[in-house]
């Protein structure tokens, strides 16, 4: 049999490999007790290798504490860190790394802290994939059109910058960021990327730490010269580098605050080619074995973006009391995701953030709290879900318990995964015995449409039509089919390539 076959090639996401690491960083200094520490995180590259993903990253780490004289102090350092994501990798792949904090520990050593962060990472991998299949050839064939997705991976840096005016303040301890994307699309030569960044402040107002919050908005063009307006497309943003000057006029009480905010924005578009396969065929002087190529490609579907607000007890690291004044509610942020029960598909998670306190006694501290989450969303099937949480407030209506309420902003995006299957190779065997009776009568299956109908028969499926005109499908029970044979039809059968 001479056969045609074709290939289709692409890039897809095939798989996720996740790992994690821990860095470290040493602060000097008199520390008498650390309010609050955080860490923020930023890749700066990652290799793929046979294995696993190596990967490369900064971690900036501040440290918000009270001196010997009950001061609030503030330090920050960074430090570089890398490790390894183990797990089915090729030096070919392309990485998207996604870095996490799990927790910080504190030690003291001496006259120094230490504080440790655990890192943890999701490396997902794209590469390159052929799918063969059949295009042509002595067969009767029945051909499908197969959505195929190729990704295209583009990535950029871009600056936003913000002014703004507040209360008079002393100083800033401590700054947090974190971005949503919200809408995500392609256009032709580009992806753009809009949604907004949450700035969290810690300052110092007459000498008691207070915390502010700014969203910025964005909008991001990343150049990709595959896109096509209507493609799908996703993308992420992560803050890299805030850049922050205040200036304080204490006579008028108030503080101007510039921004400048580093962005690293990451998208993939997916374009679809519609692959023109061969999905079944048969012979009709022999019996024929097919070997089937299999694949899979991945695309996005339309993100949907919600804000939510929540409420609730918080869970508190620690107890507190009437006597424990309330000062600012700090590193908030939230963790969660989509599961699926009885009542249906739902985003559960938490809220959390440190409650900063000052005692009777004037001392100070910092107490974990934490308020769960759930709520109702419609999408079905696999979703890609990214959140923030922003305007988080604490009251004590009761003695020791602290209610807690804040604002959620999700943005979900369906994952959708498209089977390839195609005949990529076909093998005759046996020659089929041909009838030597004029007329046949088939009585075929119930349910069969036309192909499946022909294939049995082994007749291409014109002749069974030009022999039963009046055939509906699929069949009916009880159907009669009909087969007529002459010399002419023996020749013109042996001789007939059809595609249906």
């Amino acid at each position: 049999m001479q056969l045609e076959t074709e290939r289709y090639c692409g890039v897809t996401k095939t798989g996720t490999l996740s790992g994690e690491g821990s860095v470290e960083c040493r602060f000097g200094g008199e520390v008498e007790t650390v309010l609050v520490s955080a860490v923020e995180l930023s890749p700066v590259r990652a290799e793929a290798e046979e294995g696993g993903v190596r990967i490369f990253g900064r971690a900036r780490f501040c440290m918000v504490y009270e001196n010997a004289s009950r001061g609030v102090c503030r330090a920050e350092k960074a430090a570089e860190f890398s490790f390894k994501a183990m797990g089915e990798c090729h030096a070919a792949s392309s990485p998207r790394v996604k870095l996490s904090a799990e927790n910080i520990s504190l030690r003291r050593e001496g006259a120094s802290v230490y504080l440790t962060a655990l890192v943890l990472a999701e490396a997902a991998l794209y590469e390159e994939r052929e799918f063969e299949y059949l295009s042509g050839g002595g067969l009767v064939m029945r051909r499908e059109g197969i959505p195929a997705y190729s990704a295209h991976l583009v990535s950029g840096e871009t600056e936003l910058s913000d002014d703004f005016t507040t209360d008079f303040l002393g100083d800033i301890l401590l700054h947090t960021s974190s971005a949503l994307v919200t809408s995500a699309r392609a256009e032709a030569g580009g992806l753009i990327l809009e949604g907004e960044v949450n700035l969290c402040l810690l300052a110092l107002k007459e000498g008691e730490p207070v915390s502010l919050e700014r969203l910025i908005p964005f909008r991001i063009e990343l150049p990709a010269e595959a896109a096509n307006a209507g493609d799908a497309a996703e993308g992420r943003v992560s803050v890299k580098d805030v850049f922050l000057t205040a200036d304080s006029d204490e006579e008028a009480k108030k503080c101007s605050l510039h921004l400048e905010l580093s962005l690293l924005a990451e998208g993939c578009v997916y374009s679809e080619e519609t692959v023109d396969a061969v999905t079944d065929c048969y012979s009709l002087t022999n019996a024929v074995k097919l070997t089937y190529s299999e694949g899979e490609t991945v695309s996005a579907g339309e993100s949907v973006s919600f804000t939510e607000r929540i409420s609730g007890r918080a869970a508190l690291s620690s107890p507190i009391d009437y006597s424990d004044t309330l000062l600012a509610v700090t590193l908030q942020r939230a963790e969660g995701s989509v599961v699926v029960s009885s009542e249906g598909r739902k985003v559960e998670g938490v809220a959390s953030a440190t409650l900063l306190i000052r005692s009777a006694d004037g001392t100070r501290r910092g107490v974990a709290m934490s308020v769960p989450f759930s709520v109702p969303v419609s999408l079905e099937g696999e979703c890609a879900l990214s959140m923030f949480v922003c305007g988080m407030s604490a009251r004590q209506k009761q003695e020791g318990e602290i209610d807690a309420q804040a604002t959620v902003k999700f943005t979900l995006t369906p994952i959708r995964s498209f089977p390839l299957r195609a005949v990529c190779a076909a093998e005759a065997g046996e020659a089929f015995k041909e009838s030597d009776a004029a007329v046949s009568v088939y009585i075929p299956r119930a349910g069969d449409g036309l192909w499946e109908l022909s294939k049995r028969l082994k007749k291409p499926p014109e002749e069974v039509l030009l022999s039963n005109p009046d055939l509906e499908f699929p069949i009916a029970e009880g159907e009669r089919v009909v087969i007529y044979r002459s010399r002419e039809s023996f020749r013109k059968g042996e001789n007939l390539r059809r595609d249906l």
